[in-house]
């Protein structure tokens, strides 16, 4: 958890999926996670350690633009969740509401977290990745890639070719002085740790 919460869960499907404002009910991992996540560095360097085989989620509407997220895992020795059983979990939904609604409703009594900080802090990094070197473009084009994004999809969601797309990729590794997505996720980790980002000349 703690991992998590120092930075992979910007990338994290379901996290991006409340940022875009996703309706309440039940959900599986795979109906959000762009084309390539099963081969992006998020899940090979992070996800892939978790063995898990399938994600499904309870989203809940907490009220005033928040948003809670109830995970059910299955790991890679199961196979997973049938329709069946999708069924099942699904009838539990006004149980698991009230109950997460309730905890809520007690959480707004305590002093908020350092957690809190923590989170904005993230997501400024997150933000501001490559600021300093980048156009406003190839951020918005690196944030893609961290998520998981093909340069196919990167197009498809910026609008552009994927010829541009590609011309920007190599702009941009050549900025970071990098070669590879693996290298372009270590350099966002450096940032989150705190250390400055360096470019070779």
């Amino acid at each position: 958890v703690d991992d998590y919460q120092c930075g992979p869960y910007l990338l994290d499907p379901f996290y991006l999926a409340c940022t875009r404002a996703q309706p309440p009910g039940l959900w599986r991992l795979r109906q959000f996670a762009p084309d390539h996540f099963y081969l992006g560095e998020y899940y090979l360097t992070y996800y892939q350690q978790t063995g898990l085989a399938e994600e499904v989620a309870f989203f809940v509407d907490l009220g005033e633009g928040a948003m809670a997220v109830l995970s059910l895992m299955r790991s890679t020795a199961s196979c997973a969740f049938s329709r069946d059983e999708m069924q099942l979990i699904e009838c539990a939904q006004a149980v698991v509401e009230q109950v997460i609604n309730e905890a809520w409703r007690l959480r707004q009594t305590e002093q908020p977290r350092p957690a809190q900080d923590l989170d904005f802090k993230i997501r400024e990094v997150f933000d501001h990745f490559g600021a300093h070197i980048l156009t406003v473009r190839e951020q918005e084009i690196v944030q893609l890639l961290l998520r998981g994004h093909s340069s196919a999809s990167v197009a498809e969601q910026l609008g552009i070719s994927p010829g541009t797309v590609k011309i920007h990729r190599k702009n941009i590794y050549a900025k970071l002085g990098i070669g590879s997505q693996s290298e372009l996720l270590g350099l966002f980790i450096r940032d989150l740790t705190g250390q400055e980002l360096v470019v070779e000349p």
